[in-house]
């Protein structure tokens, strides 16, 4: 039986590549980037390419780029730091109901500590409204955090057309891009925003490194405490292969976007063509319009999302309930609440399969028929 790994969304397999890299940075170039001596000059230098490498491909300075340990880091460092720098300002936050936990619980902290933060809904398609964003600014609003693809469902939020909304007001501006980045083309200077947090282990590099843009000019307070690395908002000794593992994932799947968007593309209508052609019942979560194209969230009227995960686990088929940061608890997912409320039957019974490397289109036919299989007993 074949094992057919499709939660990308959840982490993604590293790269061959990026392993052979990180290996030869392990063994041969294992200096502090803060020593002056050759060793530290070295690292220094494959840092440096790193970064601008990373900044280009968002159309970033180099020095707007500030590295993190990962997704998770990037968003508490955008949401608590810009709160703590601008807290004479105002004490208002803006988020949506569909947000990663990582925001999420970082905007419940800030409650816990005097902020008050607005939680926008979305609509059925997990999707919010522009002017819904619009009606929740304030005078005293510092900061609006909305992401940029659902890891769930992969709705893709309006943030082109949000960051022109706030051109001409004072609250900044942060996406959690870590589900689109490598997946959709961003340019943070077309998107108006001032902070975008992304994550290394979702584009197939490693896991434990991820990023934070800080566009110039933005005040941001300080993530951790010590040294002066990364212009003194998150101190450290650099993680030089974890970050040079990172650069190479970039290149790779920078060089390669367009093409696994349509082979994406293709897996979501062949699983889709497999499952009607076997007349299964199911529903899209989402647009599949207007969403992450490696994504692909079905509900299946009558299942229960633990037997089915249960089944497909059997059957070698890794797929997901959700968030992989709230999986094992078979808790309903927010983001489905957020889209068809507390009494849907689609809360219990929705899988999210998501597409990535080394995916063949073998196995999603592979896999369309498996659940077939399931569903008809």
């Amino acid at each position: 039986m074949e094992n057919i790994y499709l939660d990308h969304a959840a982490t993604s397999p590293p790269h061959p590549q990026v392993i052979e890299k990180m290996i030869m940075i392990l063994h041969d170039s294992f200096g502090n980037a803060s020593s002056l001596h050759s060793y530290g000059r070295e690292a220094r230098r494959l840092l440096d390419d790193a970064r601008l490498a990373i900044a280009s491909s968002i159309h970033a300075d180099f020095s707007e780029i500030v590295f993190t340990s990962g997704g998770t880091e990037a968003d508490n460092l955008a949401i608590v730091g810009t709160a703590l720098a601008k807290q004479t300002q105002g004490k208002h936050v803006i988020t949506t109901s569909i947000e990663h936990p990582a925001v999420l619980q970082t905007c419940k902290f800030l409650e816990k500590n005097g902020f008050t933060v607005t939680y926008l809904p979305v609509d059925q398609t997990g999707v919010v409204s522009i002017e819904d964003v619009r009606k929740a600014l304030r005078s005293d609003t510092i900061l609006v955090s909305i992401m940029y693809g659902n890891n769930e469902v992969g709705s893709l939020q309006p943030i082109e057309a949000i960051g022109e909304l706030l051109r001409n007001h004072p609250a900044v501006f942060h996406t959690d891009a870590v589900q689109a980045y490598g997946i959709e083309t961003l340019n943070v200077q077309k998107l108006n925003v001032d902070l975008l947090s992304t994550s290394a282990h979702k584009i197939n590099g490693p896991k434990g490194i991820g990023f934070l843009y800080v566009k110039t000019g933005v005040k941001l307070a300080a993530g951790m405490y010590g040294g002066e690395q990364e212009r003194k908002r998150r101190a450290g000794t650099e993680n030089i292969p974890g970050i040079v593992g990172f650069a190479k994932a970039v290149k790779i799947v920078q060089a390669e976007m367009e093409n696994n968007r349509e082979r994406y593309r293709q897996y979501q209508q062949l699983f889709l063509d497999t499952l009607q052609a076997h007349d299964i019942s199911f529903e899209v979560n989402g647009d599949l319009e207007q969403n992450l194209p490696h994504i692909l969230n079905l509900s299946f009227p009558g299942a229960d999302v633990e037997t089915l995960l249960v089944q497909l686990d059997l059957a070698g088929i890794a797929a997901s309930s959700g968030s992989a940061c709230t999986a094992g608890s078979f808790e309903p997912s927010h983001v489905l609440v957020a889209m068809f409320g507390k009494e849907s039957k689609r809360i219990r019974n929705s899988i999210r399969f998501s597409f990535g490397l080394n995916n063949t289109t073998e196995q999603i036919e592979t896999a369309a028929l498996q659940v077939v299989k399931i569903m008809k007993r």
